[in-house]
């Protein structure tokens, strides 16, 4: 095994493959923009922030189209994708003409949509934006949230989508 070089921050893409080395997540952000339009995007930058009160965090590149819009919305609804639904994640990673045409979704509190199938869905009150360097942080307030028990999280790590492998008997 080798070992690992230490180097300061300056290479940007350098910095992005270690950040890489730590598998995460992928989430669907969507929220209803200021003209009634839903609005998403996909993530990888979620987290729990507090369980009392119940806070989450999702950070958002400064240089999106959709910054604004997410900044004014009342609510977001964070849709953490299951396993057999790389294609939306793909679908909202790129700008397609209508993320939504023809995706399963319900609108949740505040009208921001939540996609059918994800592993789970929190809807929060858009809390607060702070800034955080090249990003914003999103902070919502969990008002409700569903579970999906049995189904696989699709992950990400090293630049590619993974799948947790299954546990084997003892």
């Amino acid at each position: 095994m080798s070992q690992p070089t230490s180097q300061p921050p300056t290479d940007p893409r350098a910095l992005r493959n270690a950040l890489g080395r730590f598998a995460t997540g992928i989430a669907v952000v969507t929220a209803i923009d200021p003209d009634g339009h839903p609005i998403g995007l996909t993530v990888n930058s979620f987290s729990a922030v507090s369980l009392q009160p119940a806070l989450v965090l999702w950070c958002l590149d400064n240089r999106s189209v959709n910054l604004e819009a997410f900044r004014k919305a009342s609510h977001h609804a964070i849709n953490i994708l299951a396993a057999d639904q790389q294609d939306i994640s793909n679908r909202f990673a790129t700008w397609p003409t209508d993320r939504f045409a023809g995706l399963d979704w319900q609108a949740g509190i505040g009208g921001a949509p939540v996609i059918a199938g994800s592993c789970a869905s929190f809807e929060v009150f858009n809390e607060t934006a702070h800034p955080g360097g090249d990003h914003t942080i999103f902070v919502g307030r969990v008002e409700r949230f569903s579970e999906n028990a049995d189904a696989a999280p699709l992950l990400f790590h090293a630049g590619q989508y993974r799948l947790l492998a299954a546990r084997q008997a003892d």
